[in-house]
């Protein structure tokens, strides 16, 4: 799937009302959102920025004498608690999911705890049950934008031949959910991929599931209902990520150094916000290099296996078009020979081509026209 990365990693959140979207999204970018005891509170979408934390970055910023550190960033996109029948306008309807059809992938918060005081828009606590209300949703959304395209392209088709095999992927989609089947499950070549890519089908995205339990579950953050829900996405090919929504709106109100001796004293060693971001890098294949100068420190968000002159292109399209060489230290490196100049003393610094494959962590220096 081609993602858009120009400003970071981007995550659409999805759930029922009151599993504790609102309350994660708030403690995530410590930005209020109305977080109310009933359904429908969030009538917009919130939209947060969230600087990745990475100690890396300090420490390099420290050894150029950087005037300004600029982290990676994951931008949360929060829309209406959906409830079923949303497709149909049923609730705040259609018009929230579009929202987060631009995003990389989805958070998914699960409801895994019990509280009388908090009412469940079902009656009762059955992530499964509420897993299956949000999937049937954002399929029968992409079925409907399925159907829109193919009846368009169908009229053009005739004069445009070209157009058939991107027909043909639209029934093959149309068949898929029409089982019930989100499109990140149908088997397609690689050139059907890209055709299908070209829409940005709800269904096509990863998953993360938030399964958000009570302060009772810490610090080992499982329970029964955490384990359901685990079974399902390792059967989807999701992962899981426990948190505690409530923990980490207090959490978010403390400062670096309090944050860690408060999660100490529970016996965590991170915030769920940590877990989270580390977890959405890895579903989507994602890595930070990193380049540093007395002008700024500053963390590049690229997918796994990019080449270096591709990579050269995050920072301007004339570095990338201009590419002669790039000079790669591993961060390892930059540490242990204090810096760039000291690398290249002992033969640490790498002079790489555009076909060098950018790995998480490297530090470059990019040589161009």
């Amino acid at each position: 799937m081609t993602k858009n990365l120009s400003t970071g990693l981007a995550c659409g959140i999805v759930g029922l009302p009151n599993v504790g979207k609102s309350t994660l999204f708030n403690a995530l970018t410590k930005k209020a959102a109305a977080a109310a005891n009933y359904p429908f509170c969030t009538i917009d979408p919130n939209v947060g920025i969230v600087e990745v934390p990475d100690p890396r970055l300090k420490v390099l910023s420290v050894m150029s004498h950087s005037k300004v550190i600029v982290p990676a960033t994951v931008t949360f996109v929060d829309i209406a608690g959906l409830v079923k029948g949303a497709s149909e306008g049923e609730g705040l309807g259609n018009q929230f999911l579009t929202n987060i059809r631009e995003t990389d992938a989805i958070v998914h918060v699960v409801r895994c705890f019990e509280d009388e005081d908090i009412i469940h828009v079902a009656g009762k606590v059955d992530p499964i049950s509420d897993i299956e209300v949000i999937n049937l949703e954002l399929i029968l959304s992409d079925l409907q934008m399925a159907d829109n395209i193919l009846k368009r392209l169908e009229k053009q088709v005739k004069g445009k031949k070209e157009l058939i095999p991107v027909v043909e992927v639209l029934q093959k989609a149309i068949n898929h959910l029409n089982q019930n089947k989100p499109l990140r499950t149908l088997a397609l070549n690689g050139e059907e991929q890209i055709h299908l890519d070209t829409y940005n089908f709800l269904t096509a995205k990863k998953v993360l599931y938030a399964a958000n339990v009570s302060e009772s579950s810490l610090p080992s953050m499982e329970n029964k209902y955490v384990a359901i829900v685990r079974e399902l996405a390792e059967k989807e090919g999701n992962s899981v990520v426990p948190i505690c929504a409530k923990l980490e709106e207090e959490i978010a109100q403390f400062n670096d150094e309090e944050a860690k001796e408060f999660l100490q004293t529970i016996g965590l060693e991170e915030t769920g916000l940590n877990r989270l971001i580390k977890a959405g890098f890895e579903t989507l294949n994602l890595i930070t290099y990193i380049t540093t100068g007395e002008i700024e420190t500053r963390a590049w968000t690229i997918l796994k296996g990019t080449p270096a002159q591709e990579a050269a292109g995050k920072i301007h399209s004339d570095i990338q078009k201009g590419f002669i060489r790039a000079e790669v230290v591993s961060f390892d490196d930059m540490v242990k020979y204090k810096g760039r100049p000291g690398a290249r003393d002992v033969g640490k610094a790498r002079s790489e081509g555009k076909e060098y494959v950018v790995h998480d962590g490297d530090v470059i220096l990019f040589y161009h026209n």
